[in-house]
């Protein structure tokens, strides 16, 4: 295991709920951080206050994934402000309800570019702009090994950032370890409250409700094992290996 203090990391849609734990982990450990925004800036922006608040360096960047070359509009934004980023985390995500029979084709384009691509770029680019990139983490979904029919395109964009996820593991090796973190029932929807997943925790082995701290420590550990890359990292309570058969 590697120390982390004084290294710096770019967050995805840290403002908020998963991102943000992960952002106030990594500055807990000593590490400086990249606050990426899209719409809240205002949660941004405290969180940045909390962050230099503690003794750490932080800075809130806007930018919209929505669109081609986004991910690399986002890395020359960041790197304009540090020449010093150690550590990508791909957090940001849509999670619309779509399913067979009403989702659209444009759809699948919204899902795939925030959640798959625009990651995709934007590592490409953290790995050939950064002076002393490490690792990335991607964010993925525990119903990657199953069907998720309430968000269908939600669901295929996961995927589709699971392989890729593989593929840049061997690609940015041995300079660059690429792996991902799953999370299962951890945080409702927005919209939502406690009560969705009390009614799901059915769904996995341990009949339990996981916490943002869980998953940021998950990831963590993947940051600071150096002989690991390529692997995903469910934190689910065991959910996925139940398959369909414990379907939502």
């Amino acid at each position: 295991m590697i120390t982390i203090k004084g290294k710096t990391a770019l967050i995805t849609g840290s403002a908020k709920r998963i991102g943000r734990a992960c952002a106030l982990k990594l500055a807990r450990e000593g590490t400086d951080i990249l606050i990426h925004y899209n719409t809240s800036e205002d949660e941004a922006e405290e969180l940045a206050r909390v962050i230099r608040m503690n003794g750490q360096k932080a800075w809130a960047i806007q930018q919209d994934l929505s669109y081609p070359e986004s991910g690399e509009e986002l890395m020359s934004k960041a790197l304009s402000i540090t020449k010093n980023i150690d550590y990508l985390v791909n957090s940001a995500s849509l999670f619309p309800e779509s399913t067979y029979k009403d989702v659209k084709e444009s759809d699948f384009g919204a899902n795939i570019q925030v959640n798959a691509l625009s990651p995709f770029f934007l590592s490409r680019a953290f790995a050939r702009e950064s002076r002393s990139g490490e690792c990335i983490i991607n964010f993925l979904d525990t119903r990657i090994l199953d069907n998720d029919k309430q968000h269908l395109a939600y669901h295929i964009s996961k995927r589709v950032l699971f392989s890729l996820t593989r593929i840049l593991s061997e690609e940015l090796a041995p300079s660059i370890r690429v792996n991902a973190v799953a999370p299962g029932l951890v945080i409702p929807p927005p919209g939502e409250s406690y009560e969705y997943l009390k009614k799901r925790i059915h769904t996995n082995p341990l009949n339990k409700i996981g916490t943002l701290d869980q998953v940021s420590e998950s990831m963590l550990f993947l940051i600071k094992n150096t002989f690991i890359t390529g692997q995903v990292l469910f934190v689910d309570g065991g959910r996925h290996l139940k398959g369909s058969f414990y379907g939502l």
